[in-house]
C-alpha cells in the first residue's frame, strides 16, 4: 500500500486525497447575513449532524488553500451568529455549484445563482425556497483550528426550526430518502446522487444477538468466493444451523446434485456450494445459505 505522511506533502495534495477518501459528504448550503444586512449563500461539504440533545450541526468554511483568505460565511457569522442550512437536492445542484463561485464580498449569491430568498422565522438569514429542507440555526460557537492556508473554521450550530416540504414526506410524516433525491460531494469534481438504485437498506443489529464471523468454520471465512459483505450477513444471523439441520440438508436434492456431480472431490464440492450460497445471500436467503455452507464444510474430515 502507498503511505501518505501529512508532514511530507503540500497541503493541497493532502486536501485532495482526504476529500477523495472521506466521501460522500453531505452539503451545507449555508445562508448568512453580515452586520449591514447583506446576504450570502455558499455550499460547504465539511458538514454533518453531531447530536440532538442539544441539537448540533457543524460545518466548516475553511480558509482558502490558495490565498489563505477567510470565507464570507465565516466573517458573517462572526458579525451575525445565525445561519440557515439548506439541503441540496439533484434538481438544484447546478445552481448550487454556481453559488460556490468566489464572488467579491457583498455580492448576493441568491441573485447570481437564481435562487429565491424567503424570510426565516427565527433568524435573520434568508432561506432558499427551492430547497425542500431548510434548517434555521443559531451559532453556538466558532472554533478556528489554525491560521494557515486550508485550516478549518468550525461553525457549531443549534437547530431552532426546520422547514420541510410536504412533497418529500412519507405516509408517517417522516422524510423519505427516495423522494428527497440528495446529492453528496466526492473528491475532485465528482458528486453522487442518492436516489433510486443507489440507495439500499441495512437493518441495524442494535442489541440483537449475532453469531459473528469468528464462529464460522475456517473454510467459510477464508473462502475465495464469498465476499466480505457475504460474511457480514452470515455473521449477523442470531443463531447458527444445528447439527440436525445440517445433516438433514445433506439429503436435499440441491446438495445431492452438487455431491453427485463432484464425487469425492471435496474442493470442487466446496467451491460450488460457496458459489450457490453467494447467490442465495444476494436474494436474502441467509439462513439457507449458511445451512448449505455448513453442510459442505462438514465434509472436510480431518484424520
Amino acid at each position: 500500500m502507498s503511505i501518505i505522511d501529512p508532514n511530507n506533502i503540500p497541503p493541497h495534495i493532502l486536501h485532495r486525497n482526504l476529500l477523495s477518501a472521506i466521501a460522500p459528504r453531505p452539503i451545507a448550503f449555508a445562508s448568512t447575513i453580515d452586520g449591514m444586512g447583506k446576504a450570502n449563500l455558499s455550499p460547504f461539504s465539511c458538514f454533518n449532524v453531531f447530536g440532538v440533545n442539544p441539537s448540533t450541526l457543524i460545518f466548516s468554511p475553511s480558509r482558502s488553500g490558495r490565498t489563505n483568505e477567510l470565507k464570507d460565511t465565516y466573517l458573517n457569522v462572526k458579525e451575525v451568529p445565525e445561519v440557515v442550512i439548506n439541503i441540496v437536492t439533484y434538481s438544484m445542484v447546478e445552481q448550487m455549484n454556481l453559488a460556490s463561485t468566489e464572488f467579491p464580498r457583498g455580492v448576493n449569491e441568491f441573485f447570481k445563482s437564481g435562487f429565491t430568498p424567503i424570510p426565516s422565522e427565527k433568524v435573520k438569514p434568508f432561506r432558499v425556497k427551492e430547497s425542500p429542507v431548510q434548517i434555521e440555526c443559531k451559532v453556538r460557537q466558532v472554533i478556528e483550528t489554525g491560521t494557515g492556508a486550508g485550516s478549518a473554521n468550525l461553525i457549531i450550530c443549534e437547530v431552532l426550526l426546520i422547514h420541510v416540504n410536504d412533497n418529500v414526506l412519507d405516509k408517517t410524516g417522516m422524510i423519505d430518502s427516495q423522494k428527497l433525491d440528495l446529492v453528496g460531494r466526492l473528491g475532485s469534481d465528482y458528486y453522487v446522487r442518492a436516489s433510486g438504485r443507489a440507495l439500499f437498506t441495512l437493518e441495524k443489529p442494535g442489541s440483537k444477538n449475532a453469531i459473528g464471523v469468528d464462529s464460522l468454520p475456517e473454510d467459510i471465512r477464508m473462502s475465495n468466493v464469498l465476499t466480505g459483505n457475504d460474511l457480514g450477513r452470515l455473521g449477523s444471523l442470531q443463531s447458527a444451523p444445528t447439527a440436525h439441520e445440517t445433516e438433514k440438508f445433506k439429503g436435499s436434492p440441491v446438495f445431492r446434485t452438487i455431491t453427485t456431480k463432484h464425487v469425492g472431490n471435496i474442493d470442487k464440492i466446496t467451491e460450488e456450494a460457496h458459489k450457490l450460497a453467494h447467490a442465495m445471500i444476494s436474494v436474502n436467503e441467509i439462513k439457507q445459505a449458511l445451512v448449505l455452507l455448513m453442510a459442505a464444510s462438514s465434509m472436510h474430515v480431518r484424520d
